[in-house]
């Protein structure tokens, strides 16, 4: 049961007779301080099976929709992201391509291998890995990249695609998972005031326009901005995404808000946390997402389902 008290009002969720997530109202009741959590696993779930399905419609097409992953060097933290990535893939019915380059690959050889793979009509979405080494010019190998292939929205193409609504390339992974999150759970963005907390083009800049499309009133915070507080705690909708263990406490949130917590910390203690000071938030909202097991759990399913609609429109196939 999901809880939106926004404006005094909570919402419980129910399903209809097509399974599909609504919501009735009911005043709300005194004393309750139990925030819903928006788990991420029910959220993946139901997106690896629209994108199954459309992998399978692929195939029976003829075409084998296939992610090539491009990793230079033997990160631990790619290695155990590639991993999973090819699990996913694999449960899809999506077929992966592992391109592992040597750490002291130049420029010039790294490029032509993203060129390769742009002309390659059998290779769908294509993942770099990234931080890249210092040598290597990130700019560039973005640049590089074809945006039709771009499954990670990192491309300027695959951003304009986002602030303009052309459909060209894909919205950065994370900032589409908190959507998906949003969209699953059934909740209207129309006429709330979303506050997003980070201005980065993986996230803050490309969330801020998806809450626009769907009709949310958006205020984009950051370091510079003043009464931060103030600004946080009006909000209904609430994105933190600063990169800071508990940068959000008791003081940013007001009751009813739904949280959003994108950021992905160490604790001291060495467990994994958010932006969100959770065990201080959370007794005071209506609902928000667990770190672990919350956004950073639906992005791999999103890069999956990319590729799926990359391999689609290269071949002017329309997936319901």
């Amino acid at each position: 049961m999901l809880f939106l008290a926004i404006f005094g009002i909570r919402a419980r969720s129910e399903v209809d007779s097509r399974g599909k997530v609504k919501y009735t109202e009911k005043k709300r009741t005194e004393g309750i301080c139990m925030a819903e959590l928006l788990k991420g696993a029910p959220v993946a779930a139901a997106l690896n099976e629209k994108t199954k399905a459309g992998a399978a419609l692929l195939r029976e097409k003829g075409i084998v929709p296939t992610m090539a992953l491009v990793r230079v060097g033997e990160n631990d933290a790619d290695i155990y992201y590639e991993r999973g990535a090819v699990k996913r893939c694999a449960a899809v019915g999506v077929e992966t391509r592992i391109v592992v380059l040597p750490e002291n690959i130049d420029q010039e050889a790294l490029l032509k291998v993203i060129e390769e793979l742009n002309q390659d009509r059998s290779v769908h979405g294509v993942l770099i890995f990234r931080p890249l080494p210092r040598h290597i010019s990130d700019a560039m190998v973005c640049a590089a990249l074809s945006p039709d292939k771009d499954v990670d929205g990192i491309t300027d193409g695959s951003l304009a695609g986002v602030f303009t609504g052309s459909g060209r390339g894909f919205c950065p992974c994370t900032a589409q998972s908190c959507a998906e999150i949003l969209d699953h759970y059934g909740v209207d963005c129309t006429g709330k005031r979303a506050v997003v907390l980070g201005r980065s083009l993986v996230i803050g800049k490309p969330v801020s326009q998806l809450l626009l499309a769907r009709n949310a009133t958006v205020t984009v915070c950051h370091t510079r901005t003043r009464e931060l507080e103030a600004e946080s705690k009006r909000a209904d909708i609430l994105v933190a995404a600063v990169g800071h263990l508990n940068a959000l406490g008791a003081g940013h949130v007001s009751p009813g808000q739904i949280v959003l917590d994108v950021g992905i910390n160490t604790s001291p203690e060495g467990k994994m946390t958010g932006d969100v000071d959770f065990e201080a938030v959370e007794p005071i909202v209506g609902a928000i997402t667990p770190v672990p097991g919350g956004v950073g759990s639906v992005t791999t399913a999103v890069l999956v389902s990319h590729t799926v609609l990359a391999a689609a429109r290269q071949n002017n196939i329309m997936l319901t």
